[in-house]
């Protein structure tokens, strides 16, 4: 994730800090994705406030975790989102033409794209990407079965870095769209979602699109419950970002030592996680030691939420504008297909009237 990038200590000295394992000293790409985990979270516990990027909630429990979190009542998000999609899908389908290549950052279980796969116009290719590999490879499996007709080309990556060639489909596509859908682009700061919507651009390439969800500002009496349920499972999904810190850099978290906080940052626009400590405690990460004093909150999650108008500003700021732009009939979600600014028709710097199911 930016911001995340500039690390004082040097990969030598934070590898000797890992939990012992592998074979014979050789380095393997797990041993490389735990050095950059421990290099973020040893950077973000050494900030003040504490924070820890979010991407590190999704190993195989938290990807189920939050699966089961977009099934329950208080988080209307999927259930907009996916209201949207079924009423418009032919016709953001339309916009996207025929043989295209669809790329999904952030995949999940795909969901949603299964409804915009059902009415593409000959696609060449879908290709999620997702920083959770063996979840990623039983997604892909269900999906080959489900669209036998569409190669699937999972690429096991994170995609808030700088990603590698792309899987090839077998024909050339007409053009490629980025699809990034969930509301994930509100978990970024305005400088990060601005550098995240300009790869995206440029992944996109000449003539292509990033086909974009987010979600809109409204009433607390709305948000708050769909990030602190009464069932607990988010705060379970939060908590499970420590065991999985525990597990994987041997840190020795004390999840009964955390609670689950969600409050809306007014001033901000934004929904935020926390864990926040209930007493003064001390915890080991990679051969260091942090103080948290009672009542101490962890960040681990900022979810922004836009007026139309100021994402289009956040748009232009990556050359990007809207072509189209939906959202569902509650008005609570929004989906646009974005363009650079030379292609959008007239519509840069401005808000397009939405279809409205």
């Amino acid at each position: 994730m930016s911001g995340w990038a500039d690390r004082t200590s040097s990969s030598r000295a934070f590898s000797e800090m890992l939990p012992t394992g592998g074979v014979g000293g050789a380095a393997s790409h797990g041993d490389e994705s735990r050095l950059e985990m421990l290099e973020d979270v040893i950077e973000g516990l050494s900030r003040t406030p504490k924070m820890i990027p979010p991407k590190y909630f999704y190993d195989e429990k938290g990807s189920r975790l939050f699966d089961e979190i977009t099934r329950l009542d208080e988080y209307y998000l999927t259930r907009a989102e996916t209201a949207l999609m079924e009423e418009h899908a032919r016709e953001i389908a339309g916009e996207i033409g025929p043989g295209a290549l669809i790329i999904e950052p952030g995949s999940g279980s795909s969901a949603k794209t299964r409804i915009l796969l059902d009415a593409l116009i000959d696609p060449v290719g879908y290709v999620p990407v997702d920083i959770s590999g063996a979840y990623l490879e039983q997604v892909a499996a269900g999906l080959r079965l489900e669209y036998p007709a569409v190669p699937i080309l999972p690429l096991a990556a994170d995609f808030t870095e700088p990603l590698d060639a792309l899987p090839e489909p077998p024909r050339p596509p007409t053009r490629r769209i980025v699809y990034f859908p969930g509301s994930t682009i509100g978990n970024f700061t305005e400088l990060e979602a601005e550098r995240l919507l300009t790869r995206m651009r440029r992944m996109a390439g000449a003539g292509g699109g990033v086909l974009v969800g987010f979600d809109l500002l409204k009433s607390v009496e709305v948000l708050l419950p769909a990030y602190d349920d009464a069932a607990g499972v988010t705060a379970r999904f939060n908590l499970n970002l420590l065991a999985r810190l525990n597990a994987e850099l041997g840190a020795d978290f004390d999840l009964c030592a955390f609670r689950h906080q969600a409050p809306f940052n007014e001033a901000a626009s934004r929904m935020e996680m926390h864990l926040v400590s209930v007493r003064s405690q001390e915890v080991r990460v990679g051969g260091r030691t942090f103080a948290f004093g009672e009542g101490e909150r962890l960040v681990t999650e900022y979810s922004y939420k836009y007026a139309p108008e100021a994402f289009a500003a956040l748009a232009a700021s990556a050359g990007l504008a809207a072509r189209r732009s939906w959202t569902d009939a509650g008005g609570l979600f929004c989906v646009q297909l974005l363009v650079p600014e030379d292609a959008a028709g007239g519509t840069a710097g401005g808000v397009p009237s939405p279809a409205v199911g």
